[in-house]
């Protein structure tokens, strides 16, 4: 006999196994899909960025930091994590007060960094295996660029020769006059470098050169008692491509200038045996607009070789192996940034990854068996990977904005290339709404880069899914200048190869946009334009040429060289994209300058400038809206945005900035009066008043 209640269990187990059954056997039905949104402005500036990576020598873990928006306060605040580089555990790691030029000692014991102290950078220690960071110098000026000795017992570092106590007396009291004959461009009091050790044991610091020189940076020697370092010895803002190498020695204080030459050097780096270095430089003689490459260098004789004179793109990053047998090194071709492995004897390049994107190596562990990277391309967001020399196995260590992936309906992106004037091919980017359905026009966006030696690469920019929400088209091209390509299209844009700026790359824009029209991409009559720096230089230039865009946006921009001589960081204009001087050579300052022909715009333009830019200084985009309006030909608005440099700094300023950019292009290229998204801060402020 079975009981009651076995009899009951027994009923239940045969319904479930029924209700299964018949479930089982029903027809699958699609999961529903999430409904993705455009991409706003504010997701934009809500984008945690990624900065500051690290290996620790000995390869376990990553140091990085987190860069997040606060609105309230107008700026973004940082944070720094440790995580394993092996099963990914991630903690904060550095208190609120943060840092900045973050660097192991090569033992592994310690984590080094500055911090403004009384309004000076200080450096700080923190050693690896916990504790507080302790303040390491407490020098009278501020801590510029730094290295560690081999041996970890010294720090080697860069800073500003101190005023006297009675000059710092009279600059506090107010005697703060700029000597312009001795200071660059009259926009900074020039300050000569000096080169100090500090003794990690003794906790001193000590002086080992005092020259009227400015120092960029250095490197020490595997035993500690030389030191590489590039320098002027003219501190004028514009000189700086009079850079040389020389070295000192530790002991005697002597220095030696190494090169000899008309072009600058950077990067020296000492190969582990001590007996040779490396450095990055374009030329051996002069100073040419080519891409930079590696040459070796023994101390001793100054005799010196070119390694690299087989890789053509931008070479960035040196690392040399224990057996100063091989250097490692990023490698932009194009649109793309891959891993690359120098063999110095027979200098052979080999590409270690081999991937669609931008991969970033910041640094390897001491035995060089594994790297850590910043990876992105143009539908992922930077996120710190690593992986094994030995084999490309990488491992993602964080995902900052997996809500972009998620939620965000993001652009497509193809690669296209078209022939421009004088048979240059010019490769460019076009990003398409993710819902494109082919033979549809679109309204294009034109971006233009800046640099002139800028790129636009396979990596992920915000920007581009914005307009593509928006229903825009975008075509950024790679025109002669940029870099990351052959030294000939590199110099493609100078006087010395070329007709300098505004000429073969003014139609290399022209032809892109031509070939995106052509193939049915773009409707002609929706074109509008946007730059920035350089890109401001070109755009203010192609409207002046022609009046086939409905709308323009430049930004920090020269439109009259003449009156930017002097003022500005322009010394590549006088080299080589116009040549000489506005009194030597006045009639190529004028013929090249977008003010001349500023009777011929009739494109609604949109100027913006910071009012602390000493780049492009800031003058220029009011000559150049001031004769706009004075001409009234076309519709004109200029915005002067205070406290701002070259790069805008405030969240508040950058959002402006990108919502009227977006206003403007919606009512002059497709004739919309657009309303800008809300930001939920503010929105939800308004409702709590209301509710108050």
């Amino acid at each position: 006999m079975i009981s009651k209640k076995r009899f009951k269990f027994l009923l239940i187990v045969l319904c479930l196994l029924i209700f299964s059954w018949f479930y089982l056997t029903l027809p699958l039905q699609a999961a529903p899909q999430k409904t993705r949104r455009p991409m706003t402005v504010d997701d934009a500036l809500n984008m945690i960025r990624v900065g500051n990576v690290l290996i620790s020598p000995d390869g376990h873990w990553v140091f990085f930091s987190k860069s997040e928006l606060n609105w309230e306060k107008n700026r973004r605040d940082t944070k720094y994590y440790l995580i394993s580089a092996e099963d990914g555990e991630e903690f904060q790691y550095i208190g609120r007060e943060g840092g900045s030029s973050f660097q192991y000692s090569p033992d592994g014991k310690y984590l080094s960094f500055k911090r403004s102290v009384d309004k000076k950078s200080q450096l700080f220690l923190m050693r690896t295996s916990g504790g507080e960071a302790i303040q390491a110098t407490k020098h009278k000026t501020s801590v510029g660029f730094y290295r560690w000795s081999p041996r970890s017992d010294k720090i080697f570092f860069i800073a500003d020769r101190p005023r006297s106590p009675e000059e710092e007396k009279k600059y506090k009291a107010g005697e703060d006059v700029i000597f312009v004959d001795e200071g660059p461009n009259g926009q900074r009091e020039g300050r000569w470098k000096q080169i100090w050790v500090f003794d990690l044991k003794t906790k001193k610091e000590t002086l080992l050169l005092d020259k009227e020189l400015i120092i960029n940076e250095l490197d020490i020697s595997p035993d500690g008692k030389q030191v590489l370092f590039t320098a002027r010895e003219t501190n004028r803002r514009n000189d700086g491509y009079k850079n040389e190498i020389y070295l000192l020695d530790v002991t005697t204080k002597k220095i030696t200038r190494l090169t000899q030459n008309k072009a600058p050097e950077s990067s020296p780096l000492w190969a582990p045996n001590g007996q040779v270095f490396v450095y990055l430089a374009a030329d051996d003689k002069e100073w040419l607009n080519r891409n930079s490459k590696i040459w070796l260098m023994d101390p001793k004789t100054r005799q010196y070789e070119l390694l690299s004179a087989n890789f053509e793109g931008s070479i960035r990053g040196l690392f040399w192996t224990p057996d100063s047998q091989y250097i490692y090194f990023n490698g932009q071709q194009g649109v793309n940034t891959n891993l690359f492995r120098l063999h110095v004897p027979s200098k052979k390049i080999e590409k270690i990854t081999d991937i669609q994107g931008t991969l970033r190596v910041t640094g390897f562990s001491r035995d060089r068996s594994r790297y850590v990277y910043i990876f992105s391309d143009y539908d992922t967001p930077p996120d710190v990977y690593t992986s094994t020399v030995s084999a490309f196995k990488p491992i993602r260590l964080t995902r900052l904005n997996p809500w972009v992936e998620e939620e965000i309906e993001l652009a497509t992106m193809k690669l296209i290339r078209w022939k421009s004037v004088k048979d240059f091919e010019i490769e460019g980017l076009l990003h398409l709404p993710a819902n494109y359905k082919k033979g549809t026009r679109l309204p294009l966006i034109l971006h233009i880069h800046g640099g002139p030696a800028g790129c636009f690469t396979n990596s992920f920019r915000a920007s581009y899914h914005i307009w593509a929400g928006l229903g825009y088209a975008s075509l950024s091209p790679n025109v002669r200048g940029s870099s990351g390509y052959t030294d000939h299209l590199r110099e493609g844009n100078t006087v010395q190869q070329g007709d300098g700026i505004g000429k073969g790359d003014y139609w290399d824009l022209m032809y892109g946009v031509d070939k995106v029209i052509a193939e049915g991409y773009v409707d002609p009559n929706q074109l509008g334009l946007r730059g920035w720096s350089y890109g401001g230089i070109l755009g203010g230039w192609t409207i002046t040429q022609t009046n086939r865009f409905k709308a323009a946006s430049i930004g920090a921009g020269v439109y009259d060289w003449s009156s930017e001589y002097g003022m500005g960081f322009n010394h590549d204009v006088r080299l080589w994209h116009i040549g000489g001087t506005p009194w030597d050579n006045p009639q190529a300052y004028r013929a090249q300058s977008a003010y001349t022909y500023v009777k011929n715009v009739t494109t609604p333009t949109l100027l913006i400038h910071g009012m602390k830019d000493t780049t492009d200084t800031e003058g220029q985009s009011l000559l150049f809206f001031t004769a706009l309006k004075d001409i009234g030909k076309a519709p004109c608005r200029y915005l002067r945005v205070p406290r701002e440099p070259h790069g805008f700094r405030e969240p508040r300023h950058q959002r402006i900035r990108d919502i009227e950019e977006i206003k403007w292009m919606q009512k002059y290229v497709r004739g919309i009066d657009w309303t800008p998204w809300e930001r939920k801060e503010d929105k939800k402020k308004e409702e709590d008043q209301e509710k108050k």
